[in-house]
């Protein structure tokens, strides 16, 4: 028996048979402290409160991720508490729908543990209210995670590709190697004649194989889970706004788990720290 059922049995008989409490606690088995403690938990009001604020803002956050905001506010209570919480809250995230998993081997590519060794592209697609489609063009460092551009329009050419690139290297400075897709757009004469000016190596990755590209994958799924999932964008002014604003609170606000729940920013200012030509332990990524 649990203790609060030890209780309610020295109560029953306490009550109905009129048992002294020595007596109900010695057929119970109870320990007659036990019987008279009386919870002195504190009120878990405003906690519950400022977690179901966090969860409406968050909608695709789970309990990790308002776990560390909340800490950030100076929040003391354990992971285990707001875990308990957060499922009494009914704040449990869906899953949705998940995709099969690739089998077989991969050849890992090692990249030094520095900010613009490599970087990912790719597109996302969404629609506006009307029916309209546009899409979204992302770049991420694979080392920081950082969110460099998201470029949303009705249409990127390879040569508006070329243009936004060469932009973010005058912020930013040269990467190493950029990983990509077989598109047209980034297979296009502009896009060879840009990386043969910069000196960049542009690697594609196998046709059908889009884990070989697994981090900005893994970033477009973030960004249509917790963003174009959630939003209706009436026009594409609008989704500019709200994509831009949303991939700056990506790198500055948003808890990343495979950078042990810092921030992209916060762990790139960590890494001018690290050693160049230091590995990254990150998971494999195939090479074809």
């Amino acid at each position: 028996m649990t203790p609060a059922e030890k209780r309610d049995a020295v109560s029953h008989l306490k009550r109905l048979l009129g048992f002294s409490e020595r007596r109900a606690c010695r057929l119970v088995g109870a320990d007659r402290r036990m019987v008279r403690y009386v919870p002195r938990r504190v009120s878990d009001t405003a906690l519950r409160d400022r977690l179901r604020e966090l969860a409406n803002e968050r909608r695709r956050f789970g309990y990790r991720r308002l776990f560390v905001l909340l800490r950030r506010e100076g929040e003391l209570s354990g992971i285990n508490r707001i875990y308990r919480l957060y499922r009494e809250e009914g704040l449990t995230v869906r899953k949705r729908k998940a995709r099969r998993k690739a089998i077989g081997t991969r050849a890992p590519i090692l990249v030094e543990a520095r900010a613009n060794a490599r970087w990912s592209l790719d597109f996302v697609h969404d629609q506006l209210v009307c029916g309209q489609r546009f899409r979204v063009l992302n770049i991420v460092d694979d080392v920081t995670r950082e969110c460099l551009a998201a470029i949303p329009d009705t249409s990127i050419s390879g040569r508006r590709v070329a243009r936004e690139l060469t932009a973010l290297i005058e912020r930013r400075g040269k990467p190493d190697m950029i990983v990509s897709d077989n598109g047209t757009e980034l297979t296009s004469n502009a896009i060879l004649r840009w990386c043969a000016e910069h000196r960049i190596a542009w690697h594609y990755i196998a046709p059908g194989k889009p884990m070989q590209n697994g981090f900005v994958e893994s970033f477009n799924g973030r960004m249509r889970d917790e963003l174009l999932n959630e939003t209706l964008f009436h026009n594409l002014a609008q989704a500019r706004v709200v994509i831009s604003a949303w991939a700056d609170d990506y790198n500055t606000e948003r808890p990343h788990s495979a950078l042990s729940y810092k921030t992209p920013a916060a762990y790139a200012r960590a890494l001018k720290g690290v050693p160049i030509g230091t590995k990254t332990d990150r998971t494999p990524i195939a090479v074809g």
